[in-house]
């Protein structure tokens, strides 16, 4: 036996909702929105953290500081004599001059790298490695400031 839905009344179709039901859409949404604020903080994990603060701070240049040159091609220099050095004599010379600060009541020297911006970081990590070697706390990267009217960033 089968009964034809679309054609049983002549009258229904007048009858018939051709608008679109919102209703579920909503729902689903909703309960999206829901599942969304309810998530979100559990998948964000922050940890509290004091950030540094940028500061531009003119370096000044004290005797018993060590001034160290990388060239692009990862030659290292050292500013007292403007030699080229291999990093066993580095760490021979930084040893010496921890020593001689030490001995004469300084304040421990601290390390300051200027490397060429094309140089590849592995030849200044070397340098970094025989500065914690040595035992050096400080060291710094020496750098040119941003040309603002050149309109480089």
């Amino acid at each position: 036996m089968a009964i034809d839905v679309q054609h049983a009344l002549e009258d229904d179709e007048a009858a018939l909702n051709v608008t679109i039901n919102t209703t579920p859409l909503v729902d689903v949404m909703l309960v999206m929105l829901i599942i969304f604020l309810v998530t979100i903080p559990v998948i964000v994990k922050t940890i509290p953290l004091q950030l540094p603060t940028y500061r531009n701070i003119v370096t000044v240049t004290k005797p018993e500081n060590i001034v160290i040159f990388v060239t692009q091609d990862e030659q290292v220099y050292n500013s007292a004599n403007g030699k080229p050095i291999d990093p066993a004599t580095l760490k021979a010379g930084l040893v010496e001059a921890v020593k001689r600060a030490l001995a004469a009541h300084k304040p421990f020297p601290e390390v300051h790298i200027r490397a060429d911006k094309g140089v590849r970081f592995e030849a200044v990590g070397r340098v970094i490695l025989v500065c914690q070697q040595v035992g050096i706390q400080k060291v710094g990267f020496i750098t040119e400031p941003h040309n603002l009217e050149a309109g480089s960033f």
